[in-house]
């Protein structure tokens, strides 16, 4: 009987040293620049020679050489039902994933390697997290061959051999489905408005507030650097201060929707979603470009989202929800900012639909809401009890007018906008009136379907109904019993009738 070959374990790029080395020393810079100043604070130059720079030397090299036998102790191996990857310098651990159990193999390239032409392939396991395999880094011809070989073998198709000779891939078909423009991606930041910017800055302004002329928390200051020579602003009167707090408050604005900018570019920069023959390929980045493909066949739901101000003007999101991961999330983006004409012909190439005019929209229990409201001011009532308690009358009689109003608007329009619908297909789920959403779900493709009640539901006679997905969770919330039941019987019937036979990567595969 012949013996099966054994496979060659292989290195990873010899560039990938010069990578992880660039990358440790980029990691010393701040704290020698920090060490340098605080040795001159408190010392000499002469200190600085002698004693800091011999050390910046040996850490310097230190990290070199490190960065050297880690990449020379890393291997990988594609063996004929796994691959391996071995890996560590001082302790040896060694990780392989059956090829049964990759649900998908991206690529991503970072600032650094993607100058060096290579990429980091991660071989996605459904698991996300730790369990995910990732190899850094390898040529893109070889991340290619990797991920074309990983997806023949996990169907069965055969592949070239496993020793790890590199051959010329034929060129995949590719139909563009949705991009975005320069002047989409930029439109897009406008509406990431964020100002967590604002609170780092902050951060680092107390860190290095040697270098202000005065404290950085004190408003006093700042209103004298502000009023200028002579305390000018301050003898134009309220008005002007009042105009100058507006600016004050406008470069804030100003600071969180440039960061918004800023992040939505190096994220989303030449975005390209692709109809290929193995699913949808979604390219996108600046400084670190990914390559991600979702396949088609393991689509289990879609979600399409909005925000308040997007949907003055008509944007909204698209994801998928698969098997796979996407930064740890099961939900992957696949039109990130677009108009609903945009992200129809996306929905119909998923092997979903749109929900149409005919399609029957039921209301959740109107107890639901009632009780929903109750709780919330309950608990209300609670915290104006204590207020009273304290002898602040002021607070005691606030939250329960003020929050009670809002809470009934906002269960009254809950009521209005969340519906939730049934067809021979797909199921429908639409949530929220400030940032609505709307999830779709296919009926066959659901894992399990559960009827939650806690005991206020039980007595009021709703229920909650949740659909398992090997990818997330779909809901439908306050529902009739009535209604729960007949949709929980309508969707198992559904399960029913699919033959677990034609299971492909753990999706059924559409009729």
């Amino acid at each position: 009987m012949s013996e099966k070959p054994v496979a060659t374990p292989l290195r990873t790029d010899p560039r990938t040293f010069a990578v992880r080395a660039a990358s440790l020393v980029g990691q010393l810079i701040l704290p020698i620049i920090v060490g340098g100043f605080a040795i001159l604070d408190e010392g000499d130059f002469d200190d600085v020679i002698v004693y800091f720079l011999p050390l910046v030397v040996v850490g310097v090299g230190f990290n070199l050489l490190f960065a050297y036998l880690r990449w020379s102790r890393l291997t990988y191996t594609v063996g004929a039902a796994d691959i391996r990857v071995d890996s560590g310098v001082l302790s040896r651990s060694a990780r392989s994933v059956p090829y049964e159990r990759i649900q998908d193999v991206s690529l991503e390239q970072k600032l650094l390697p993607r100058l060096f032409g290579l990429v980091e392939v991660k071989f996605e396991t459904g698991a996300g997290g730790g369990d995910d395999l990732k190899l850094a880094y390898v040529p893109e011809s070889e991340g290619e061959r990797l991920r074309e070989l990983a997806r023949n073998r996990r169907e069965g198709i055969a592949a070239e051999p496993v020793d790890g000779a590199s051959a010329a891939l034929p060129e995949e078909s590719a139909r563009l489905l949705f991009a975005m423009s320069p002047k989409r991606v930029v439109t897009f930041g406008l509406f990431e408005f964020s100002l967590a910017v604002v609170a780092v800055a902050a951060g680092l302004a107390q860190q290095f507030d040697f270098i202000l002329p005065f404290e950085v928390w004190d408003w006093r200051a700042w209103r004298e650097q502000l009023a200028g020579p002579e305390q000018w602003l301050a003898g134009l009167g309220f008005l002007a201060q009042f105009v100058g707090a507006i600016i004050a408050v406008g470069s804030l604005a100003l600071i969180g929707v440039l960061t918004g900018v800023i992040r939505t570019v190096l994220r989303e920069w030449n975005f390209r979603l692709e109809r290929t023959d193995k699913g949808l390929r979604r390219r996108r980045g600046l400084l670190t470009r990914t390559d991600l493909v979702m396949p088609v066949h393991r689509v289990q739901a879609l979600r399409i989202k909005t925000g308040f101000l997007r949907r003055l003007f008509g944007w909204h999101t698209l994801k998928v929800v698969s098997l796979a991961s996407d930064s740890g999330s099961a939900n992957h983006e696949a039109v990130p900012f677009a108009q609903m004409d945009e992200i129809a012909p996306v929905v119909g190439e998923t092997g979903f639909a749109l929900p149409g005019p005919d399609v029957a929209w039921t209301r959740a229990a109107p107890a639901y809401r009632i009780d929903n409201f109750l709780m919330g001011f309950a608990i209300l009532l609670v915290v104006a009890g204590i207020a009273g308690a304290l002898g602040r009358w002021e607070l005691a009689l606030l939250p329960p007018i003020i929050g009670g109003v809002w809470i009934g608007l906002h269960e009254y329009l809950s009521w209005r906008w969340s519906r939730h619908a049934l067809d021979a297909r797909q199921l429908y789920s639409r949530r929220g009136w400030f940032a609505p959403s709307l999830a779709i779900g296919s009926r066959r493709k659901l894992q399990s379907t559960d009827i939650v009640r806690h005991p206020l539901a039980r007595l009021r006679g709703y229920a909650d109904l949740h659909f398992g997905l090997a990818g997330g969770r779909l809901c439908m919330r306050g529902l009739a019993l009535a209604d729960a039941r007949c949709i929980r019987d309508s969707v198992l019937d559904s399960m029913a009738e699919q033959d677990f036979s034609e299971i492909v990567d753990g999706a059924p595969r559409e009729a």
